[in-house]
């Protein structure tokens, strides 16, 4: 049976990528902080979907969490999900810097020690998957969360070249704003953001899925979004700046 380790797997993105793989037949090593919620969690998905699930409670903003995960991973795994992030309510320069240090431990320094550590064991074996969860925000200016979503979407893409075996798949997920958890943890006011914009958590994954068969090196789910940064990339970046900043006001 492949076995699949989801980041941020309790609630979410990471919640929704754990219900369909255990569809799919993976077995699961969930990890998350919240040692309670990822029992909760494993217990759910054993009961619906009968397979085995493995729980690893580790915080991605430490040494000791990410090296708990990296051992993990160099035991072999046929599917990472690096899911796990969060977001800040305040403008870059009202942030604290030790929590922007956070943030870029948790959405870099852990994609890339993590992809690292499953790379070998999926390359002796010919085949695996890498799926990094980024945002739509990496294709616009939005402080430190959208740089750090950029440079995962680069590193995925960067990664998935070097590599270079058909077998071996790395995408970066880009939804946009989705039904989770996320902005009510970060104290977000999300009630400007039309009804239309929101996604299904496990709408994405279902497509994210379907992109990661056809071998894409990015995956922006629904429409809208692939509209949405069609035209992004066609605006001057000057504009982008303008206008990011205008919605972060709001």
């Amino acid at each position: 049976m492949p076995t699949a380790l989801i980041t941020g797997a309790t609630a979410g993105i990471g919640a929704a990528f754990a219900r369909r793989l255990a569809a799919d037949g993976f077995s699961l090593v969930l990890v998350s902080r919240d040692e309670t919620r990822l029992a909760e969690a494993a217990e759910r998905l054993k009961q619906k979907y009968g397979v085995a699930v493995d729980v690893l409670p580790a915080d991605l903003a430490t040494d000791d969490g990410l090296e708990r995960v990296e051992a993990r991973l160099r035991e072999g795994v046929d599917c990472l999900v690096n899911n796990a992030g969060f977001g800040h309510p305040g403008h870059f320069l009202e942030v604290p810097l030790e929590d922007e240090v956070r943030m870029l431990k948790v959405h870099c320094e852990a994609v890339l020690r993590f992809t690292l550590a499953a790379l070998p064991g999926m390359r002796a074996r010919g085949r695996g998957a890498v799926i990094n969860v980024a945002s739509v925000a990496a294709f616009f200016t939005r402080g430190t969360y959208s740089a750090s979503k950029a440079w995962v979407v680069n590193f995925s893409e960067s990664t998935a070249a070097e590599v270079g075996d058909p077998k071996i798949r790395i995408m970066a997920l880009c939804p946009g704003f989705v039904r989770t958890e996320f902005h009510q943890r970060a104290s977000m006011d999300v009630s400007g953001i039309p009804g239309f914009l929101w996604l299904q958590a496990d709408a994405v994954v279902n497509e994210a899925m379907r992109d990661l068969a056809l071998g894409r090196t990015v995956s922006i789910p629904d429409p809208r979004y692939k509209a949405i940064v069609a035209v992004g990339r066609l605006i001057p970046r000057g504009l982008t700046h303008r206008i990011s900043a205008m919605i972060g006001r709001k």
